[in-house]
């Protein structure tokens, strides 16, 4: 879009509101809100913003920071009208206090940067993210719980699924602010959906993959429900990821990942991009799964990929190659949960599989046995090795890996650890309920 074409439908559509919007290192939709009145200085980019006071930003004497929209982003929000007037965001990049100068900082300039450098070696992105999420009660003081309206299961139908007038009207506001929406289904675990929305390039669908969690999020409310992205809220039952379909493209728009005439119909830049995904998974899974809580999915059983290994069509392997071929030959990466943050994941991911296309690295053979009833013996026998089990272990494993620093770039390589590290800690030492359960009666 353009600044004329928004300006023409902030007349038509009547907005008196207008959300600035931008996210931190963390994954966290931050929002500044103004009135109709500052609406042209905002699309001007001369709107400023205290950065400070966001984690993982700047230091207080240097907090002026200014917000620069995205004009392609803005969209009206079909829940937010009221007695005709109606309200709209865009999504902004975050610039140094000079006006100027993009924020290393912010995660959506930094994949913009992973991007420019992917397309200097001939190649674009495309990605599709499939977000899972639980829909919960609100106990009588209106915090969450993790007790959910529905006993159904995988694919079910009406009656058993009593969340699915919510999740239409998901929908059906997802459709209004432009997205495609392929399919929507109740999941494996009681209180358990997923919604699938169309691929689009790597900036667009991080953009989308925070929209849809901000969207979810708004609507499940509307009806009385939490909505959470929490990667394993029950002790049990399967975790919620998010599966990320990803390719490269040439940039005369053919797919870089299909090949005809080889048996997989894979071309050498795919195998090559899954032996740099397979080579640096104990290094990304700490930005791809930020939370303690991520570790608790990622465990043998409960359909979470807990082995880097790859298979045109094991389901226990962390990256999958879907049937479909031609224009959409694609790996499904399945480790990320959707607690990630997108753009970081995005970056990670991009880079890691870029390392196995620049230094010409061949995969192992593809596994297509159930990884999780071969012994440790065969497993090393196969090439297969083992995810990390804490968040601990996987930013250990951040920090070691050789591409992480100049993919996150050193301001969000440093901040980001520090968070993580912090995060670690605080969980080392708190005492958890299943400690007082175990322990306090007997010693």
């Amino acid at each position: 879009m353009t600044r004329d074409e928004i300006m023409r439908v902030i007349e038509e559509k009547n907005i008196h509101f207008f959300r600035l919007q931008f996210v931190d290192i963390f994954g966290f939709m931050k929002n500044v809100a103004i009135p109709r009145s500052q609406i042209e200085k905002a699309l001007d980019g001369k709107m400023m913003f205290d950065g400070s006071s966001i984690d993982g930003f700047v230091r207080i004497n240097e907090s002026d920071m200014y917000l620069k929209p995205d004009y392609d982003t803005f969209v009206v929000l079909p829940w937010r009208n009221k007695e005709g007037r109606a309200a709209a965001r865009v999504i902004c990049d975050v610039y140094k206090s000079d006006g100027v100068t993009p924020f290393e900082g912010c995660p959506r300039v930094n994949l913009k940067r992973v991007l420019a450098e992917a397309r200097e070696l001939g190649f674009t992105m495309n990605v599709g993210t499939e977000c899972e999420f639980f829909l919960f009660e609100y106990d009588e003081d209106g915090m969450p719980t993790t007790v959910c309206q529905d006993v159904a299961g995988y694919f079910s139908l009406d009656p058993e699924d009593k969340a699915n007038d919510c999740r239409r009207e998901i929908i059906e506001v997802l459709e209004n602010m432009g997205f495609e929406i392929e399919a929507s289904h109740h999941e494996v675990a009681e209180g358990q959906h997923e919604i699938n929305f169309k691929y689009a390039d790597a900036l667009t669908c991080a953009d989308n993959t925070i929209t849809f969690k901000w969207v979810v999020k708004t609507i499940a409310a509307r009806y009385g429900l939490h909505a959470t992205f929490m990667p394993k809220p029950i002790y049990g039952i399967n975790g919620s990821g998010m599966h990320t379909n990803q390719s490269l493209f040439n940039l005369d728009g053919t797919n870089a990942f299909f090949d005809e005439k080889d048996k997989l119909q894979l071309s050498k830049v795919a195998y090559q991009y899954i032996a740099g995904i397979l080579k640096n998974a104990r290094g990304f899974v700490g930005v791809t799964n930020p939370l303690v809580n991520s570790y608790k999915r990622l465990v043998p059983g409960y359909e979470a990929p807990v082995y880097a290994a790859w298979s045109a069509s094991n389901r226990s392997a962390m990256v999958r190659i879907p049937a479909a071929r031609g224009m959409s030959t694609r790996t499904e990466v399945r480790c990320p949960d959707p607690s990630t943050n997108p753009y970081l994941a995005l970056a990670m991911m991009l880079n890691s599989g870029l390392d196995g296309v620049k230094n010409n690295i061949d995969p192992p053979p593809p596994v297509n046995k159930d990884i999780f009833e071969m012994t440790r013996a065969e497993m090393t026998d196969e090439g297969i090795t083992v995810l990390p089990g804490s968040l601990e272990e996987a930013i250990v494993e951040l920090k070691n890996n050789p591409i992480a620093k100049e993919t996150l770039g050193p301001h969000i390589f440093e901040k980001y650890i520090e968070a993580k590290e912090k995060e670690w800690d605080e969980y080392r030492c708190a005492i958890s309920e299943w400690e007082l359960d175990n322990y306090l009666r007997v010693y």
